[in-house]
């Protein structure tokens, strides 16, 4: 039995260095777009986005707060299953353009979300940009080879085309 348990606890401590190497290798930054078309007009998307308060209603969000007073960019904490997150707006262009950018400096993790929107037929063109970094090379190798850079937009994108009544499928484009 005790011959079983060391043999067991040397390959995961194999896999587990291995998974460190092969992370360590990898780059720190990566860029990750998925894109859907929503049957909203574009107006009515960047609402959806932009009014982060009322994201609880449709997205798989515990809970937001927001952070900032009117005269400061927007700022907000987002509780999800994966614990909170604080963001701030980068950049705010009715209804085309949303930016926001990870404030926190200690989750491992950061960067920015880009929400492209765009006339399509009678509805929007959604296009999700993620340039993040991830800096622990075992958090890097599990986010490059195991949870993948485009399984949070294509939600985030799914979640929106239903607020909306819709069934999509994403594509990832980048």
């Amino acid at each position: 039995m005790m011959k079983w348990t060391l043999i067991v606890g040397g390959i995961l401590l194999a896999v587990v260095v291995l998974a460190l190497v092969v992370g360590a290798m990898l780059p720190r930054d990566h860029v990750a777009s998925s894109r859907a078309d929503i049957p909203a007009p574009p107006d009515s998307v960047w609402s959806a986005i932009a009014e982060v308060a009322n994201a609880p209603k449709w997205r798989d969000v515990k809970s937001v707060e927001i952070l900032s007073t009117s005269s400061e960019p927007l700022r907000w904490r987002e509780v999800s299953g994966f614990g909170p997150i604080t963001f701030v707006q980068e950049e705010s262009n009715a209804p085309r353009r949303f930016v926001a950018r990870i404030a926190d400096t200690d989750q491992g993790f950061g960067g920015t979300w880009t929400y492209d929107i765009e006339p399509a037929g009678t509805g929007s063109r959604v296009t999700i940009t993620e340039r993040g970094f991830v800096t622990n090379p075992l958090f890097r190798f599990l986010s490059r080879f195991v949870f993948g850079y485009h399984g949070t937009q294509e939600a985030y994108l799914r979640a929106l085309g239903k607020k909306f009544g819709a069934t999509v499928d994403p594509a990832r484009i980048k």
